[in-house]
């Protein structure tokens, strides 16, 4: 008793019966729930790939149906109004009245809505309304983009309203198949196909890329199925009875546009998506600004689903409230697991302990990209916009793009989950309209 362990004796041995974890036990675990999560994320996209072919059925129908020559709103020559909430937007205003004002369709008023500027939008406006007797402007003190919306309607007349962002250019004929689309007493809404306007930079160029994926084919898919879930702020189009009779806009909400789509369909309207309504708008062209619009757009989504979280499953609204459970999972899961499964993946490297090797890894990854590619050269196609392919370039930096956006899910559940208050952050602009085509079809001078 009393002495010490002889130097180099044998360290002690775990007691029968007890196991020690190791950290290759540990990052096994990790690596397979990454293997099981991101089997999940590839069925779920093969599940996407959907929208392909619904795009197809869409353009048949809808090519049908214009030949068929409907009796729409478009031949009853209603009077539309257009309105354009304003917060700071002296440098596009002027582009985007002007585009509006140069319509082939002519019975139109447009309804300005200053959100309490402290640039020269105030200035920009008055001088519009000099110019052209339809034009109409409102000022405000500063209380959100809701609040002048719903201001722009009281002071309205026309039968149908459009609301348009600030930047949006519209082309010669955007109003026009905006009615056409209207060819039932049962359309509530009809969203028109937002591009991007400002093409100088590499981001706004990728951008141009996805949306002809992620909103033009999409949307085609999902009005086809009568399951489209937003009509987007930069382009939409309502009869005004529709929107008196579910209230207007939410005045608390960072996603008024999906949220007020979410309660039209609710009332039983249809919402439709007319891809030959072309409005071109400003798009982030730093990922800083990306970042915030599309945290902004996340918690607007999750804002609604709290606030209509009895339509999501609900059998009452048929197959919109079965496509909320669908939106939702790929709306809020799957960017949650996109990114749990990318930061699962190393450990299985470092322990040597993959589900599947690196060569299969690898043949997943090239798969994936050259899918992305199919599907873009895809959503060109159907848009007729053959010159975007130009843009192909951007391929190097998509999976870092689409990682990167990813994540802005778990900032949009965080401050949520905090109470964080609610700012719109809106863009900073630019006034860049890149295509000169696009200045003359829009009636901008050169």
């Amino acid at each position: 008793a009393g002495r010490s362990r002889a130097a180099g004796a044998a360290p002690a041995r775990p007691r029968p019966g007890r196991s020690v974890i190791t950290f290759h036990d540990v990052a096994s675990v990790i690596a397979w729930v990454g293997f099981v999560l991101g089997l999940i994320a590839f069925v779920f996209g093969l599940i996407k790939l959907s929208y392909l072919p619904l795009a197809v059925v869409y353009e048949v129908v809808e090519r049908r149906n214009r030949r068929r020559r409907f009796l729409t709103k478009f031949h009853e020559n209603p009077l539309v109004s257009v309105i354009v909430p304003a917060y700071n937007e002296g440098v596009v205003l002027r582009n985007s009245v002007t585009s509006v004002l140069s319509s082939s369709y002519r019975r139109l008023e447009v309804v300005i809505v200053d959100d309490g500027s402290t640039d020269d939008t105030w200035e920009v406006m008055t001088e519009l309304a000099g110019r052209d007797s339809r034009v109409r402007i409102l000022r405000q003190a500063n209380a959100g983009k809701g609040a002048a919306l719903n201001n722009g309607i009281r002071v309205s007349h026309g039968e149908v309203l459009m609301f348009v962002d600030a930047d949006g250019v519209f082309l010669a004929d955007t109003i026009k198949e905006m009615l056409l689309a209207m060819d039932h007493e049962q359309v509530g809404a009809v969203c028109g196909d937002d591009r991007p306007v400002n093409l100088d930079r590499p981001l706004t160029q990728m951008l141009a890329l996805f949306s002809h994926a992620g909103c033009s084919v999409v949307r085609r898919a999902l009005s086809f199925l009568r399951v489209l879930p937003i009509v987007s702020g930069n382009i939409g189009a309502f009869p005004k009875h529709v929107i008196e009779e579910v209230g207007g806009f939410n005045e608390h909400t960072l996603g008024e546009d999906l949220e007020l789509t979410w309660r039209i369909h609710r009332a039983g309207y249809d919402v439709r998506f007319q891809p030959l309504a072309v409005v071109h708008a400003e798009s982030p062209s730093t990922m800083r600004a990306l970042w915030r619009q599309r945290v902004r757009w996340a918690r607007g989504l999750l804002q609604t689903m709290r606030l209509q979280k009895d339509m999501i499953g609900n059998p009452r609204y048929g197959a919109f409230g079965w496509f909320l459970v669908f939106n939702a999972i790929n709306m809020v899961a799957m960017p949650v697991i996109l990114v749990v499964t990318l930061l699962c993946i190393p450990f299985g490297i470092a322990v040597g302990d993959m589900p599947f090797s690196l060569d299969v890894l690898s043949v997943i990854a090239w798969l994936g990209l050259g899918l992305s590619v199919a599907t873009m050269v895809f959503a060109v196609a159907i848009n007729h916009a053959w010159a975007d392919l130009r843009f192909l370039w951007t391929i190097p930096l998509w999976p870092v793009f689409t990682t990167l956006i990813a994540g802005v899910m778990f900032e949009a559940l965080w401050k949520e989950a905090t109470g964080s208050a609610s700012k719109w952050n809106k863009l900073a602009r630019t006034g860049v309209v890149s295509d000169r085509s696009l200045q003359e079809a829009a009636g901008l001078r050169t």
